[in-house]
């Protein structure tokens, strides 16, 4: 029976876990202030990054669709696995042992996500063995007849499927997985003579999730008398969505981020070519044709917010490869970066050419990339006879909505001219029909910039504040002081819970700095915090705990959050101080005692305000 993990183990795995290396597997983050990240939001499509990360307090928030939470709920959204599955997981990271209570253990009802990776993690070590066996020759014979060696094998994790009917299941139930394991994880098939590995007499190639966990495979037919496709993949399963991995991003993620360039190409011995000659960007889809989610796990990493980027497709220049290029190019307003089209020397792709003619080839081709555009106009005009008026005019019809679909406007004309030349066209007469095809897709573009999802209710956000000079001050005090309660300091912030806040929600979170005081500047101070909030409150605390501060310099971080928490403080010590001068002139003259404590009072204040004054300065 699965047990409960014991929640002092939960807070220290969450302790000792960075929130940023975890969402950092799978979105490209880069500084937005002190302590603060920011990148594409996995959750829902967008072109400018509102996801934010503060590892200090361990959360992050999208200000695009209003998701939050910490590195657990994180995980546990974007794998789709259940709480104690994510714990498990992130447990595993640091080599923590966990703790389960009421004498349990580990959930083993059924496969899960650890199992489902483990089994496919002892498979690929598994096929890996193999290929340096006897029976593997025919493999071994494919990589050195397309340049690989045994080093590049390696590198690539390729390994080898024996003929054989349960080989490898043997294998797996000898190291303790069970049928129904086996069985989800898509490496047996099932026939009416009963389970059967699914991979036999193939090369095979691990594919792996952008963390680096191999989550299915990919199999290359070798035999003659193998009558199966060509490529054979895993089929769907609860780790594996052909739809959304690509085969090489966990070796080329780094350098995607870096350069913010991806270059897509057409298989796995393209992807192990292109790498060996140096294009460190090469990707690959997994048996299944280029498509949204693929642009979606691509933008996060490329962090492609900007026009500044570049996606290459590489395609054979036969019927194939032309459909698979129009394909792209009709998701290609999904991409900020630009995109462009590789067509190799001879028609050859890169395997091919690299074989052909070696590494500076490949490079070469990259270099050569010409905008997909070109490209696709080109690939349109092909398909007419230009050298007659009927043929003219209907190339046009079907070009001008592919100009009029350029989303840069400055680049728009230039192509106008492009395709008039091509067409030996009036200028003129190709720009009216290009503006006429705007205008009929417009209303119904089924690619038109990537919408924001709909923001999930709430009580409140950020943006449901007042944008008056009197909300912002209290806002910008309570995020300096969740932010970085150790720079405003305790004393600070002790007189800050206790001055007056107008707005109802921020005064809320004043209140749950309150009762949280008890364990300030604790790890678990944050979280305090949020418990003492109602449930519904408790993502508005988090917005506040990653919103960018105005001061993004180091140096006067501390200056700047320590003078917005004084000013907070100063506007209630004037509001007092006002109240008292107010209470003074009403007050009976006879009543001297009562005077006293009046004028007590405010001289206090006014000492409370040179203070303040005399440690900001």
């Amino acid at each position: 029976m699965a047990g409960r993990i014991r929640q002092s183990d939960i807070d220290e795995v969450k302790s000792r876990t960075n929130i940023a290396d975890i969402v950092g597997d799978h979105v490209s983050l880069k500084s937005a202030g002190v302590g603060s990240l920011k990148g594409l939001c996995p959750f829902h499509d967008e072109r400018s990054p509102s996801f934010h990360v503060r590892p200090q307090v361990g959360f992050y928030h999208c200000f695009g669709c209003g998701e939050s939470g910490d590195v657990i709920s994180f995980l546990r959204k974007i794998d789709h696995v259940t709480f104690t599955e994510a714990v498990e997981r992130l447990a595993g990271r640091i080599g923590f042992t966990l703790t389960y209570e009421d004498g349990g253990g580990p959930d083993t009802d059924g496969p899960n996500r650890a199992r489902l990776l483990a089994a496919n993690q002892a498979a690929e070590q598994w096929f890996q063995e193999q290929l340096h066996t006897a029976a593997a020759e025919p493999g071994r014979r494919f990589l050195g007849e397309r340049g690989f060696d045994a080093d590049a094998a390696a590198r690539f994790g390729v390994g080898f499927a024996p003929q054989s009917w349960d080989q490898l299941t043997k294998m797996l139930t000898g190291r303790g997985f069970t049928r129904d394991e086996i069985n989800a994880s898509g490496l047996v098939s099932v026939s009416d003579r009963g389970a059967y590995d699914r991979f036999r007499g193939r090369l095979v190639w691990p594919i792996r999730d952008v963390t680096g966990q191999t989550v299915g495979f990919g199999a290359r037919r070798l035999l003659e008398d193998d009558k199966g496709p060509k490529y054979l993949n895993t089929p769907e399963t609860p780790v594996y969505h052909k739809a959304q991995v690509l085969y090489g991003l966990d070796l080329a993620k780094r350098e995607i981020s870096r350069g913010h360039r991806v270059v897509v190409v057409e298989g796995y011995t393209d992807v192990m070519a292109a790498h060996l000659a140096g294009v460190g960007t090469a990707v690959a889809t997994c048996g299944t044709s280029f498509g949204v989610d693929h642009i979606k796990v691509l933008r996060r990493v490329m962090g492609d917010d900007s026009t500044g980027g570049e996606v290459i497709f590489t395609f054979d220049p036969d019927a194939a490869g032309q459909k698979a290029a129009l394909r792209a190019f009709s998701e290609e307003k999904r991409f900020a970066a630009q995109t462009y089209v590789a067509i190799g020397r001879d028609g050859l792709d890169p395997c091919d050419l690299r074989l052909a003619h070696g590494d500076d080839a490949v490079r070469g081709l990259i270099d050569a990339k010409e905008p997909m555009f070109e490209f696709v106009i080109r690939q349109t005009l092909a398909g007419f006879d230009l050298d007659t008026v009927e043929g003219r005019v209907s190339a046009l019809r079907k070009a001008a909505p592919i100009v009029a679909d350029i989303r840069d406007p400055s680049i728009r004309p230039g192509y106008t001219r492009v395709l008039a030349g091509r067409l030996g066209m009036d200028l003129d007469e190709v720009a009216r029909a290009v503006t006429a095809a705007s205008r009929r897709s417009s209303p119904s573009d089924t690619r038109a910039p990537l919408e924001v999802a709909p923001v999930a209710e709430r009580a409140a956000s950020l943006r449901d504040l007042p944008a008056d000079p009197a909300t912002r001050l209290e806002r910008d005090a309570l995020m300096a002081i969740v932010q970085h309660p150790d720079l405003v300091g305790r004393d600070l912030v002790d007189s800050a819970i206790h001055a007056r806040v107008d707005n109802p929600t921020l005064a809320l979170v004043r209140d749950a700095l309150a009762a949280s005081m008890d364990v300030f500047g604790s790890p678990e101070w944050f979280l305090r915090v949020g418990d003492a909030l109602p449930e519904l409150f408790r993502p508005f605390v988090r917005q506040l705990a990653v919103a960018p501060i105005p001061q993004r310099d180091g140096e006067r971080l501390s200056g700047y959050v320590r003078g917005i928490t004084i000013s907070l403080i100063e506007r209630d010590l004037l509001q007092r101080e006002a109240e008292l001068r107010r209470m003074i002139q009403r007050s009976d003259p006879n009543d001297r005692d009562a005077s006293r404590e009046l004028q007590r009072r405010l001289v206090a204040i006014g000492d409370e305000r040179r203070r303040l004054q005399s440690g900001a300065a």
